[in-house]
């Protein structure tokens, strides 16, 4: 055996926990146990113990070791041949960790919502969750947590992010005023029950619907509150501008290790989220990002629309507050059941899972063609360390599914886990900037992709552990018994599967002013019906029950995806009156080249919805004219912009 395969065989072993004497040729990766986000941090293993970078088309679950062994044989030789790359860079700290950094595309979107840019918009884009905790050591339980949080704070940069109202961000110093997110203690052990609940209550809304803003602060929030009987709840919300899914469960891991044993020390990173940043921006300079880029353009024209549900209010005239959630479990057995299944069918569960989505879909909407957006790990194997820091990796991916007549769920799921992997393999540009020519091209402001699918199953065994159940002074966690909220930006309806305690967890969440309550309740039980004949058997081989028509029908409803956009007219001409001419001039500087004609459109010309929130800004404060971001996306032209503003008092 070469020392390659030798090396590829004690990767997937540890991965898979398994020997590697018992890791065969033939098996492919998912059959062993392996899932999407394994094989993400196999990638990454690969380039640092065998010195092979792989292609994003080259992480694929169904893989089996002797195909990979052929693979990196074949990428080995490239190299030697001079040939770029896959993934040309290689991450470094950067020389200033102080100097300022771009936000990620999908950073972007979150704080273009903040700023109320795009209809189903939020203040803050974050996630907030509580645990509760039994056996709290109330005399030396805030004292650990807080001095953890100071050490991960110290550890993990990102913790000291702050975003700027131009769009950079940028990390402040350890020993800079305010750096170090701080624990808020609320002690409610000498109250009576009733203030209790009411307290808790109380904190719970404040912190679901204000989450942290880094632009004035830290993006993270951490609390403890110490009920009677030696109860407590851990409390944490997380802005999406700069922590992802992924990096939660990191940050969370590593709290409560810090917090359980004051002499604990992690193993220290080599790189920052900053520092990956870095490296991706320069892969934008790349030949293998510029084929993602036309791999993506060239199909645009062909993607299906988002499913057509029938809606009761039209998005653009909501202003939510929270999302709502459906909740289900598979217990751990079903779930166990369902794995097992999925492995004999050559699928993963969250392939499952979205492919019972889908059909869910089809039947609510009516068409079984459709296009959904799913929410991406996005950590591109870069460097070892990409899934042990914090920071907002994740990206999206927008996903075509056809859903053809006459197939069993079995026939189905497995044609949309080969369309999810051939998207995937060319995820070197983002579903954000994927989008936002979709919907230039079809001439639309609205969200191409307001349906979202979201699958952090196996992220347990991929971190090497599920949360603690236990944590020192903080005692037994309860992670099961969790309260969350969640507030996505453009997102009507998202389902999002994850697992804890053993179980499967289904979420529905979504804006709840969109849609008839009696129509979402029964798409939620039809979800978790689905997932429960999986798991149990014979969903497998059912044959589905879906539309006819592949494209939505026009029946002059209210539907998502088929709403009316009115399109401002503006007479050409050069830009007219003060107004107009400040805003031209503002155009002028931001996308650098001038602007002759007071119908130029901002994001034809160059630019985007970033640029446009410091446009906002500098017609603020140069011009004194206010136009919200709302407005200047509305109608981005040189006469839309000035007529939507109006001169600060």
């Amino acid at each position: 055996m070469d020392a390659t395969l030798g090396a590829l065989r004690e990767i997937w072993a540890e991965l898979l926990d398994l020997e590697a004497a018992d890791v065969p040729l033939d098996s492919d990766f998912l059959r062993l146990g392996g899932d999407s986000v394994l094989a993400v941090r196999m990638a990454a293993l690969v380039r640092r113990r065998v010195g092979v970078t792989l292609a994003l088309t080259d992480v694929r679950v169904d893989t089996t070791l002797a195909q990979l062994h052929a693979t990196i044989g074949l990428r080995a030789a490239e190299a030697d041949a001079g040939a770029e790359r896959p993934l040309p860079v290689t991450v470094v700290p950067r020389p200033d960790p102080a100097a300022p950094f771009p936000l990620l595309p999908l950073q972007q979107g979150y704080f273009v919502g903040q700023h109320d840019g795009w209809e189903l918009s939020y203040d803050s884009a974050h996630y907030f969750v509580d645990y509760p905790l039994h056996g709290v050591d109330g005399d030396d339980a805030a004292e650990a947590l807080g001095d953890a949080l100071d050490r991960l704070a110290r550890r993990q940069a990102t913790l000291r992010a702050r975003v700027t109202s131009d769009g950079d961000q940028h990390v402040l110093p350890v020993d800079a005023p305010g750096a170090i997110p701080t624990l808020t203690l609320l002690d409610l052990r000498e109250v009576d029950p009733d203030e209790v609940d009411r307290t808790v209550a109380e904190l719970r809304a404040a912190m679901s619907l204000t989450g942290p803003d880094p632009a004035a602060g830290p993006g993270l929030d951490v609390r403890l509150t110490l009920l009677p009987g030696g109860r407590g709840l851990l409390h944490a919300a997380f802005s999406l501008l700069l922590f992802d899914g992924w990096s939660t469960g990191v940050l969370t891991r590593e709290l409560l290790a810090l917090a359980t044993d004051w002499n604990a020390v992690l193993d220290p990173l080599e790189i920052s989220f900053a520092d990956y940043v870095d490296a991706v921006g320069r892969l934008r300079a790349s030949t293998a990002r510029t084929a993602d880029r036309d791999w993506w353009f060239e199909r645009l024209d062909a993607l299906p629309a988002p499913p057509a549900l029938p809606l009761a209010r039209d998005p653009q005239d909501v202003r939510p507050r929270l999302m709502a959630h459906h909740e289900a479990r598979l217990s751990p057995q079903r779930w166990s059941s369902l794995r097992a299944a999925c492995r004999r069918r050559g699928v993963t569960p969250a392939t499952a899972a979205l492919t019972a989505f889908c059909i869910v879909l089809a039947r609510w909407a009516g068409h079984r063609e459709l296009l959904l957006n799913s929410l991406q790990l996005g950590r591109l194997p870069v460097h070892p360390d990409v899934h042990r820091i914090v920071g907002a990796c994740a990206t999206t991916m927008l996903l075509p599914v056809r859903l053809a007549p006459g197939a069993t769920f079995g026939q189905l799921a497995t044609t949309v886990q080969e369309v999810f992997s051939t998207h995937a393999g060319h995820n070197l540009v983002s579903g954000v900037e994927v989008a936002r020519e979709l919907g230039r091209r079809r001439a639309t402001r609205r969200p191409v992709g307001p349906v979202v699918f979201q699958s952090t199953l196996g992220m347990d065994a991929a971190m090497g552990s599920a949360l603690p159940a236990e944590a020192g002074p903080l005692g037994e966690i309860r992670a099961g018994d969790y309260t969350h909220q969640l507030r996505t930006p453009q997102v009507a309806l998202e389902t999002r599967c994850f697992e804890i305690d053993g179980a499967m967890v289904v979420v529905f969440s979504l804006v709840e002013e969109l849609f008839d309550p009696s129509a979402v309740a029964a798409a939620f039980t039809e979800l978790t019906d689905l997932l429960a004949a999986l798991a149990d058997g014979p969903g497998w081989d059912t044959v589905p029950d879906l539309p006819s028509g592949t494209d939505p029908a026009v029946d002059g409803a209210l539907r998502l995806g088929m709403l009316d956009e009115p399109a401002a007219v503006h007479n050409p001409g050069p830009p007219a009156g003060e107004g107009e001419q400040a805003v031209a001039e503002v155009f002028e500087e931001l996308l650098e080249l001038p602007v002759l004609d007071r119908t130029l459109h901002f994001f034809t010309a160059g630019g985007d919805s970033l640029l446009a929130v410091r446009a906002v800004t500098v017609l603020a404060r140069t011009a004194g004219i206010t136009v919200t971001v709302r407005d200047f996306l509305a109608d981005p032209t040189v006469a839309g912009v000035a007529a939507a503003g109006r001169p600060r008092t």
